[in-house]
């Protein structure tokens, strides 16, 4: 019986042990929290009166409440960098998921707990190369150019001259060419690469009047593929007009009760399960899910939720079901480039505002009701 005790008791102290172990680690996960949240902040003060300023909007903590417009110093370009003065920039969806800082997990993925790290904001731009770092040769003074930067919803920009820019295509307006970076290179990425569209292969893109799906639509027919778009009954002549070989108006039909089969769909709106998507798929279909959900779909992992059950639900079926994060690069935005060079695509607009109108561009793009893109023309 005493030898029975004494083989408990180093159980019983291992047990404790592993409590103990897990309360000390739960602590000092609370006490990292709290130290990470409380020091989570920026250098939003702007205190100091600019000797060359420029206006931008900053943001100074979470919310579209706080968004300003402000004059702060003129960014001068490294050795590696073109100083672009911007003509004109557009919203997307990324910018007011960090306005927000919504869905709340991209707030512990780095983008500040308790206020943004990056006060600025804005991303997609189109301008004039006012000057280039000594190290710079695809550009000079006076190009037109467009592409993604930290920052567009200013009156200068500086990026490094090998990253997401290249020459605007004569035929387009700035405004057309603002349109383009995140929407674009989303749209190509994702039929070209996770969707792999073959010629005559039959493609439905949901959500084909928005930012994404109006350049899905035409780039996807570039490629041969039967394209089936999926709109509101407002929209239904202009998906028409991009190209689209059939049009659902999905206020008078469900397209995931049809007998129809897809072997890609692209998904730029996330409102109908996994599985009901798959019941639209070939046997080997692709199922690519685009955005982060709608204003209203965010707490804790807003459209981030249903991107990982994708990558689940994938593992144990024939169809591939992902999430699609594009990566902005010169040599896609060239070949967007090209495209609109030779008519192949043209960027939809659906409203402009100033500069000073950004919040109310921001306001209406959340809404979700904007067909093509929203765009910030910069005087």
């Amino acid at each position: 019986m005493n030898d029975e005790k004494k083989e408990k008791r180093p159980h019983k102290r291992w047990k404790r042990v592993l409590k103990w172990g897990v309360a000390v680690i739960l602590v000092a996960l609370l006490v990292w929290f709290e130290i990470a949240y409380w020091t989570s902040s920026n250098d939003c003060g702007y205190t100091t009166t600019p000797s060359n300023p420029m206006k931008a909007f900053i943001n100074c903590d979470y919310g579209l409440a706080h968004l300003k417009l402000e004059n702060i110093e003129k960014p001068v370009p490294n050795d590696d960098q073109i100083l672009v003065r911007v003509r004109a920039a557009s919203v997307n969806p990324y910018d007011w998921h960090f306005i927000e800082g919504t869905p709340k997990i991209i707030r512990l993925m780095g983008v500040g707990l308790r206020k943004p790290k990056d006060t600025r904001v804005g991303v997609d731009f189109a301008g004039t190369v006012e000057a280039v770092g000594k190290n710079v040769t695809q550009f000079k003074p006076g190009d037109d150019v467009f592409g993604g930067r930290g920052g567009a919803f200013a009156e200068y920009v500086c990026r490094r001259a090998e990253g997401a820019v290249a020459l605007k295509p004569a035929n387009i307006t700035f405004e057309q060419a603002a349109s383009v970076n995140i929407a674009g290179i989303t749209a190509l990425q994702g039929l070209r690469d996770k969707g792999k569209v073959q010629p005559g292969q039959k493609v439905l893109i949901n959500g084909a009047s928005g930012g994404v799906g109006t350049f899905a639509v035409q780039i996807a027919k570039s490629y041969g593929a039967d394209v089936t778009g999926v709109c509101s009954t407002r929209n239904v002549d202009l998906v028409k007009s991009l190209g689209a070989d059939h049009v659902i108006d999905y206020t008078k039909e469900d397209f995931t009760k049809s007998a129809e089969r897809y072997d890609v769909m692209l998904d730029n709106v996330g409102n109908h399960s996994l599985s009901e998507c798959r019941g639209v798929l070939t046997p080997n279909g692709k199922y690519v899910l685009i955005g982060g959900g709608g204003a209203n779909e965010q707490g804790l992992l807003g459209g981030l939720g249903k991107a990982l059950w994708a990558m689940v639900f994938s593992k144990f079926v024939n169809q591939q079901m992902g999430m699609m994060m594009a990566d902005a690069n010169g040599k896609d935005l060239t070949v967007l480039a090209d495209m609109m060079q030779t008519g192949k695509l043209k960027p939809v607009i659906d409203r402009t505002y100033k500069l000073d109108q950004v919040p109310d561009a921001i306001r209406y793009l959340e809404e979700g009701h904007a067909r093509g893109k929203v765009i910030i023309a910069v005087e």
